[in-house]
């Protein structure tokens, strides 16, 4: 394992911790995007078939079955319990998702895989999560700039996830230059310089606020 990874499954996994304490902590889910939990979740339910199939090593299974488990968790404190349940506020988090996330990567996979001539239901599937990746933080993103004002945890949230993603691109440079048989991946660099890029904009103004001690606003 090289530090790219390591570093990017670390900010991954604290982020992660970092919003259930604060959802735990405040005892309500204003400002978090239920629907970006509902695309993470199924980004690694698709992605992690694997689990089944292939044993990499027991960090790699513990991982995968953690970002399942922890994301599904989130979901369930915002859907289902009490109080978050009526504490979320579904009207700032209307990007509607199915239609122009989960549908169009759905599309794009089929395409990609028709093109690459595979009908291997878990390589689709694994293709499909890359792209869903790549746009699964845009309802967060949305629903920030409408509340404007970003309370710290959520925003060292987001500035963990968007490093994370950074920082697995250069893992998968890496890889394809010092393991013999990993090679450059187009579909995920281009995924994950998209992911990257769609926090660009969130990095500034939190960068911004960290260097002057002021509270993070985001422009409307």
């Amino acid at each position: 394992m090289n530090i790219f990874r390591l570093a990017g499954d670390m900010s991954h996994v604290v982020s992660i911790f970092l919003l259930i304490v604060r959802l735990l902590a405040s005892k309500q889910a204003t400002g978090i995007s239920l629907k970006t939990q509902e695309l993470f979740l199924l980004v690694f339910i698709t992605r992690y078939l694997d689990l089944f199939t292939t044993y990499y090593s027991l960090y790699n299974s513990i991982m995968k079955v953690m970002y399942i488990a922890a994301t599904g968790y989130i979901v369930y404190m915002i859907r289902f319990k009490e109080p978050w349940r009526s504490k979320y506020d579904a009207s700032q988090d209307s990007f509607l998702h199915l239609k122009f996330a989960v549908a169009p990567c759905a599309v794009l996979a089929v395409l990609t895989q028709v093109v690459s001539m595979s009908l291997d239901p878990v390589e689709l599937l694994w293709t499909f999560s890359i792209y869903l990746e790549a746009l699964a933080i845009v309802p967060q993103l949305i629903c920030l700039q409408r509340f404007r004002e970003v309370e710290n945890l959520d925003g060292h949230y987001i500035f963990l996830l968007g490093a994370y993603r950074g920082l697995y691109i250069l893992n998968w440079v890496y890889r394809s230059y010092y393991e013999p048989y990993y090679h450059h991946n187009w579909l995920v660099y281009i995924a994950g310089a998209v992911q990257t890029c769609l926090y660009g904009d969130f990095f500034y103004y939190y960068v911004i606020s960290k260097y002057y001690g002021g509270k993070l606003t985001l422009p409307t």
